[in-house]
């Protein structure tokens, strides 16, 4: 009996046997097109139980819109506010913490006169109405930050104090913590990491990950480097160079046990991605590769809900307003 394995399989086998990528399951398109606009750079979070997303970025030439979304499935939204009173939601940081969804920061009015980023951290419980927590946090206005919850604080990690008109010295690589979103605590002024923007932040056993992100204009620079932190004060590399090309604009998430780093932008080479890569350790990567994914894109929301990964809108060429979702059988590891 002759065994016929076609030579993609044969090339796929290989990766496998040696750890480079695993094959994994189907990603699931929940929605074509979500009601709400195709747009990339928006915040959002799981609250309640469900989705949310707000804000985000059309185009460079017009203020950011300030709508506020949600949805308990993935692929019925729901418009929760029109007009929210935030005004700078172009790349803000946004996190659950506390029963209440938090925003802020964040770019206002693109490339036109009058734009701006913000200090400012809002609060709402429900979406609709929103409290200005404080209009100037300690940390300088600032965008494309890092923001986590750890030990019951949240923690702002770094981000670039202007978008399309900054320099290396508009980099950040400050560290700061709030128990209630109005008083912030220095941490340090300078983490070990490189000043950086539109790089990505999680929490796993227990421990900060900082990694990726750089700088856009106007001098490009992209890093793939993983470092950690037990304190947000003192920080180790882990990985100077992950296995995932350096990259701007990606998502990150902790699901199953393990970091995830998706999609992304890089300039060198030009390209948006669309791998998706784990983690347990931040040292040792390897891509999970499906057969059915969505389209290379970067600034997508990725959410953990519902014991699913997912990813929702991103700029994919053109703008994307897809919903997709990826379940992993409980103990996918272990079994490999």
């Amino acid at each position: 009996m002759t065994v016929r394995i076609a030579r993609g399989a044969l090339a796929l086998h290989a990766m496998l046997l040696c750890g480079a990528d695993l094959a994994g399951p189907d990603w699931v398109r929940e929605t074509a097109g979500a009601a709400w606009q195709p747009r990339d750079s928006q915040g959002e979070t799981v609250f309640r139980n469900r989705l949310w997303i707000f804000g985000g970025w059309f185009q460079s030439f017009e203020a950011p819109p300030r709508d506020v979304w949600s949805s308990a499935d993935g692929r019925e939204w729901k418009a929760v506010s029109k007009s929210a009173p935030w005004l700078h939601s172009d790349l803000p940081m946004s996190i659950t913490f506390r029963g209440r969804m938090w925003m802020m920061g964040g770019w206002y009015n693109g490339r036109l006169p009058g734009h701006s980023a913000s200090s400012a951290v809002w609060s709402s419980k429900d979406g609709a109405k929103w409290k200005q927590e404080t209009a100037a946090a300690g940390w300088t206005p600032r965008i494309a930050a890092a923001l986590v919850e750890f030990k019951g604080r949240m923690w702002m990690l770094g981000g670039t104090d202007d978008y399309y008109f900054g320099n290396d010295a508009s980099l950040r690589n400050d560290v700061w913590s709030s128990a209630d979103g109005r008083t912030w605590t220095l941490a340090t002024k300078s983490a070990g990491w490189a000043p950086r923007a539109y790089h990505q932040a999680v929490v796993h056993n227990g421990r900060i990950w900082v990694f990726g992100g750089g700088n856009y204009v106007p001098e490009y620079k992209a890093f793939n480097d993983v470092w950690s932190s037990e304190d947000g004060v003192n920080w180790t590399r882990v990985a100077e160079s992950a296995p995932w090309n350096p990259r701007l604009w990606f998502s990150a998430a902790v699901y199953r046990g393990r970091m995830w780093v998706l999609g992304g932008w890089s300039r060198v080479p030009e390209a948006n991605w669309g791998d998706v890569w784990f983690s347990n350790d931040g040292k040792e990567w390897t891509r999970l590769v499906s057969k059915t994914i969505w389209k290379e894109r970067h600034e997508h929301s990725v959410f953990v809900f519902r014991d699913k990964l997912w990813i929702a809108g991103g700029h994919a060429k053109p703008l994307s307003n897809e919903v997709w979702s990826l379940r992993l059988p409980k103990g996918f590891f272990e079994s490999r």
